[in-house]
């Protein structure tokens, strides 16, 4: 009899531990990945939020509480690459979206040929190396030989000092982030207009509406999540701007173009004071994700209606 229990506990013991391990199977196969992914990303993010609390610079580091966000958020540098940011999102993002929203309509029209190469045609400029397209439209914009400033001759504009102007480099970087940007909403936006049953617009069609009033009523409202989620995509970049204002004006003039990743930038891999560059990354995360947050809830998530 005791031979018996002790034999029935073993085989429960074993099918347990068989159980165990079959659990346990999964995990060993994420675990790679979540090796990977506690040291290329979770670390860094602690240590980062740790760096923000101390004086780092270069090799040497000492606690000094919240020292770094006081000086940040009475640093007059810091809110003007912010008002410089604010200024090119809420011209640049609505434009690019109104100029994606025309050209997705246009390219889900039934009366274009070859629409699939204007589809790739719309969406080439996005391929293009970030740095390389920055380039060249910094000798677009340039006051001397630029093409843009032959064009304005032609018709009798005088030239414009493009770079070296506040206002006029602002407008340069939105163009050139609008002719980039702009095709790649506009693909997102067709996704989402294709996925409007075309039974609703034949319905419309029968009770007397017109293609305008179809496009005013029935499909922006019905187009309203894609239009947030491309909302929230363009300001989460416009509030990381780098590459472009760096290489077409390098900030300038007078920090006129200075956005908060350059401010960041040049704390942190000019003049190495890792801690002070950490908190403005985390202040800048914070607006970034408020802003997310308040998009959500004007817009009610995106609800149709």
């Amino acid at each position: 009899m005791a031979k018996t229990i002790t034999s029935s506990a073993t085989s429960l013991a074993s099918i347990s531990r068989v159980r165990v391990s079959r659990q346990a199977v999964p995990y060993l196969f994420l675990s790679p990945f979540l090796v990977i992914f506690a040291i290329f990303l979770i670390y860094p993010i602690l240590d980062s939020l740790y760096l923000s609390f101390t004086s780092a610079q270069g090799s040497t580091s000492q606690w000094i509480g919240l020292d770094n966000y006081r000086k940040l958020l009475t640093d007059t540098s810091f809110w003007k690459s912010l008002l410089n940011t604010a200024v090119i999102l809420v011209v640049q993002v609505p434009v690019m979206l109104f100029l994606g929203t025309l050209l997705a309509a246009a390219l889900n029209s039934k009366l274009i040929r070859g629409r699939a190469f204007f589809r790739l045609a719309v969406f080439l400029p996005v391929l293009i190396d970030t740095v390389t397209y920055s380039i060249v439209f910094s000798n677009i914009f340039n006051s001397h030989y630029g093409i843009l400033n032959y064009l304005l001759g032609l018709v009798g504009v005088a030239p414009i000092d493009w770079l070296n102007t506040p206002v006029w480099a602002r407008i340069a970087i939105i163009i050139a982030l609008t002719w980039r940007w702009t095709g790649y909403n506009a693909i997102i936006l067709l996704a989402g207009l294709q996925a409007i049953p075309e039974s609703i617009a034949e319905a419309a069609t029968m009770d007397g509406a017109g293609r305008v009033a179809q496009f005013f009523r029935i499909t922006l409202p019905m187009l309203k999540p894609v239009l947030l989620f491309c909302a929230i995509l363009s300001t989460n970049g416009t509030l990381q701007l780098f590459t472009e204002p760096y290489l077409l004006t390098n900030g300038g003039p007078a920090n006129a173009t200075e956005t908060p990743v350059m401010y960041i930038y040049q704390f942190a891999f000019q003049s190495f004071h890792f801690g002070y560059a950490c908190a403005a990354a985390y202040v800048l995360t914070v607006i970034v994700a408020v802003l997310s947050f308040l998009q959500f809830r004007v817009s009610k998530g995106g609800e149709i209606g």
